[in-house]
């Protein structure tokens, strides 16, 4: 059974920084290209970045987060971060990591290029940014 597990999140002030993990059983993050998304009150879930798998490296960004946030994998921890810095009140929300057997699958969704519903996500961890 595939489990992926969302950490990291909490309450931060304007400006302030966070950093969130996403860690699996069942399945090696390692070998998957993993995206992080988020949930925004009032908004749809949407893309925030995504990160490819084995040594690749390659990242994608959505354009609030480039320049803001930055997404990275300890291979030897098999965990994903996303480090999140200038935080502001809009990017208050559920914050989901996810990953799919399809690679491709993973980018296209995070840059809402598709609807798939990818294969194995997290449970969310709330970042709320305020005062």
């Amino acid at each position: 059974q595939v489990q992926l597990v969302e950490s990291g999140g909490g309450l931060v002030q304007p400006g302030g920084s966070l950093t969130l993990s996403c860690t699996a059983s069942g399945i090696s993050l390692y070998r998957h290209a993993v995206g992080w998304f988020r949930q925004v009150p009032g908004k749809d879930r949407e893309g925030v970045s995504v990160i490819s798998g084995y040594d690749d490296g390659t990242t994608y960004y959505m354009n609030f987060a480039r320049g803001r946030f930055t997404i990275s994998r300890d291979n030897a921890k098999d965990t994903v971060y996303l480090q999140m810095n200038k935080l502001g009140p809009d990017d208050t929300g559920v914050y989901y990591c996810a990953t799919d057997r399809d690679p491709a699958a993973v980018r296209l969704v995070v840059a809402g290029a598709s609807d798939k519903s990818l294969e194995y996500w997290g449970q969310g961890t709330l970042v709320t940014v305020g005062s």
